[in-house]
């Protein structure tokens, strides 16, 4: 990370970041008089992606975020109305609109299991329901993109990984990846606009283009280090690698900051280019390797003198697992008497644990977590050493300090590091696997 403070950034009005259904929804619920009804909604994954033995909460910052940008003015109000989407009750309603409930949940850069309660919106039913949308899409999209980084970064086993897809998504999407690769351990990106936003490290230096324009691959190296200097890192692979990166010795000796790699046969050519490195007496330059790694192509990469991984597609789009599957339901209500009511869906395949969810992580003497345990009611018994896992986020209304901006990135990335680091050591496994600890339900009466 960065010393110096991001600039303020102003982020765009929400409000429409929403389906329509959640509006009619709004509108169904002001008429029958149960959109006041005191609400429990939660956001949970009823799985992981296939094979996976863990997931990775973020987003959550971009949520609170989004959240104090969730307004309904004149503009999307007209729109609203002409289109008749929603009468003038709902309207009038929508005009009002400031959230004034409680979220908490897991803090970002936890692991996550099945059934975890991941997010959990205290508010009426009214303020809880329009905000599906934008918690789905925020969580699902950031956690996906954290859970592939975070099995990058464990296949990297130190080497540090550098984001660099934004090419490869849509602009704002490229952020918010940018984002969410810092909290699963990547250690820079190469997106100006996330390192504005959230003060993360960028870095970047020539692509194969700025080689060809020049008449030759050292007139392109000259000019590279003059202007950046002889820590720069060069590409070599445009035209002969060999070629290559005695050229880039021969311009910037021996402080040449190293060398990128970006086809071919990776795990042969970073053997031999460090070889030769090392015999024109470079043996402090790097080795940078890119070229469509995925955290398998990584873990094939353990055994070569790699120092870096460049990651672009793979990362971007969840390594196969472009969303992580989570869902928001109702799970418990107020009733006539202002009691609460544990409810759930009891759909085939599709079914929810009703209840007021709390949870811990139970942990062995040695401080190796066992499960996921879920307390319906309260939070479950710590038997003395388990780990609580709920966070407030919002209290009444009002976010609390710490869960947004560049400081809730550094925040997530060390928490991510020590969430892992007391999971099972068959947590870093690639292989096709069940999650690494079960998640437990415990009924908890008052």
């Amino acid at each position: 990370m960065t010393s110096d403070p991001p600039a303020p950034v102003t982020f765009p009005n929400s409000a429409l970041f929403t389906d329509q259904y959640e509006l009619t929804m709004l509108q169904a619920s002001l008429h029958s008089g149960a959109a006041h009804r005191r609400s429990v909604f939660e956001a949970f994954a009823r799985r992981l992606p296939a094979g996976r033995r863990y997931g990775v909460v973020a987003g959550t910052g971009r949520l609170l975020e989004a959240l104090a940008g969730f307004r309904f003015d004149d503009t999307q109000l007209s729109f609203l109305a002409d289109r008749r989407i929603v009468d003038d009750t709902t309207l009038a309603w929508l005009a009002d609109f400031r959230f004034t409930g409680s979220i908490s949940g897991y803090a970002e850069g936890e692991a996550y299991f099945p059934h975890s309660p991941i997010l959990t919106v205290e508010s009426t039913f009214a303020e809880a329901c329009i905000l599906e949308t934008l918690i789905l899409s925020i969580l699902n999209h950031d956690s996906a993109i954290a859970a592939a980084a975070s099995r990058m970064t464990g296949a990297a086993a130190g080497r540090p990984c550098i984001e660099m897809g934004s090419r490869r998504t849509h602009e704002e999407s490229a952020v918010a990846a940018a984002r969410a690769a810092i909290i699963g351990g990547f250690a820079s990106t190469s997106s100006l606009e996330a390192g504005r936003r959230y003060g993360l490290s960028t870095v970047g230096t020539a692509a194969h283009s700025f080689t060809l324009l020049h008449d030759s691959e050292r007139a392109a190296f000259e000019a590279q280090v003059a202007a950046l200097g002889r820590g720069t890192s060069l590409l070599v692979d445009t035209y002969d690698v060999e070629q290559g990166v005695r050229t880039a010795v021969d311009v910037a000796g021996p402080e040449l900051g190293a060398v990128r790699l970006d086809s071919g046969d990776l795990v042969a050519q970073a053997r031999w280019v460090r070889q030769l490195l090392d015999d024109l007496g470079n043996h402090t330059t790097k080795i940078v390797v890119t070229s469509d790694l995925d955290e398998f192509a990584i873990g094939l990469l353990a055994s070569a003198p790699v120092d870096s991984y460049g990651v672009g597609t793979s990362l971007v789009t969840g390594s196969g697992a472009p969303t992580a599957g989570m869902v928001y339901k109702l799970v418990s209500r107020q009733d006539d008497d202002g009691d609460f009511v544990a409810v759930a869906k009891a759909a085939t395949n599709k079914a929810s644990v009703g209840g007021i969810k709390r949870a811990l992580r139970r942990l062995d003497e040695h401080g190796t977590a066992q499960a996921e345990v879920v307390g319906i009611g309260l939070s479950p018994a710590d038997d003395g050493n388990d780990r609580p896992l709920m966070q407030q986020f919002v209290r009444d209304g009002s976010l609390l300090q710490g869960w947004t901006g560049a400081a809730a990135v550094a925040r997530a990335t060390e928490h991510h590091a020590l969430s892992m680091a007391e999971l099972p050591a068959a947590v870093r496994r690639l292989q096709r696997g069940e999650p690494v600890i079960p998640t437990e339900y415990e009924e908890v009466s008052a």
